[in-house]
């Protein structure tokens, strides 16, 4: 594979941590204090907020890094090896983690969005959860076809 590709993809791999960076400091804050505004009786809503949010973007990251690992692995022509299939792999648990603890934070979303009356803050949470899923099922569908080429490979290197 040309470098040009893998560059352009680690490129895309910063750019999207950077939009989730922002989103962390600018906007998880706003959304925990509406929650603390919302139900003032139970302040600590906010905390739960935090937790949660903060939380998914711990293995956020982790995947990205997993990812960038991936494309460095490419460039080394050390595409077809187990260091790829562990990437993939941890890329996988990164993706179920995310979409549990989205899953774990659905009622505190649930209770955000029925004071507030804004039922497409449920349906943000369940985007969220279906794409990380998807991203799972990807992940392990390639880590599997990567790692039966690599069973095919080493049948077919002790054959010659």
């Amino acid at each position: 594979m040309e470098r040009g590709s893998t560059l352009f993809l680690k490129i895309a791999v910063i750019l999207i941590g950077i939009p989730v960076l922002a989103l962390c400091i600018f906007l998880v804050p706003q959304v925990g204090n509406f929650a603390a505004e919302l139900y003032p009786d139970h302040a600590y809503l906010k905390y739960l907020v935090f937790i949660d949010l903060y939380g998914t973007a711990i293995p956020f990251y982790f995947a990205l890094y997993q990812a960038f690992k991936l494309l460095s692995y490419i460039d080394k022509n050390k595409a077809f090896s187990e260091l790829s299939v562990g990437a993939l792999k941890k890329i996988k648990y990164c993706a179920i983690t995310i979409s549990g603890l989205y899953v774990i934070g659905m009622p505190l979303f649930y209770l955000i969005a029925e004071r507030d009356d804004a039922p497409g803050f449920i349906l943000i949470g369940m985007v969220l959860i279906l794409a990380s899923l998807v991203i799972a099922v990807f992940a392990a569908v390639l880590q599997r076809l990567l790692q039966e080429a690599i069973n095919i490979k080493s049948e077919n290197d002790l054959t010659v």
